[in-house]
């Protein structure tokens, strides 16, 4: 059984989550930015970390259980797909092409990125 401190942080910690993606969509919209709200939230709080205004540790609950549950966040988008049944028939070689694709892209991507970085900054040890 959890402790009554415990739910009280997480709960704290997805309320600032919530609020950042408020913020986000919010913000895209009053500037009629071409990104989704959700995005620009995301990037709101990139900018509070890497600016240590925000730390980490203040969120890694609730990260920790959201990642642990990743799979049921894709339900929602599996169920809207089917109202897409024609769509994905026509244009379904198209559409996985151009995933691969971007999912080959991303790979090399962050390989590339990570091997710079363990160049420029040897892990300590090794």
């Amino acid at each position: 059984m959890p402790r009554p401190a415990d739910v009280a942080l997480l709960a704290l910690q997805v309320l600032g989550l919530v609020a950042l993606n408020i913020a986000g969509e919010y913000l895209a919209s009053w500037m009629h930015l071409p990104l989704p709200g959700n995005l620009v939230g995301m990037l709101i709080l990139l900018a509070l970390l890497l600016t240590r205004v925000v730390r980490i540790e203040w969120f890694a609950a609730s990260a920790a259980i959201f990642t642990r549950h990743l799979a049921f966040f894709f339900v929602p988008i599996a169920v809207g797909l089917m109202a897409y049944g024609t769509l994905l028939r026509t244009e379904g070689a198209a559409i996985l092409a151009t995933l691969i694709a971007s999912a080959i892209v991303g790979i090399m991507v962050t390989g590339g990125t990570v091997s710079r970085l363990l160049r420029s900054h040897p892990p300590e040890g090794s």
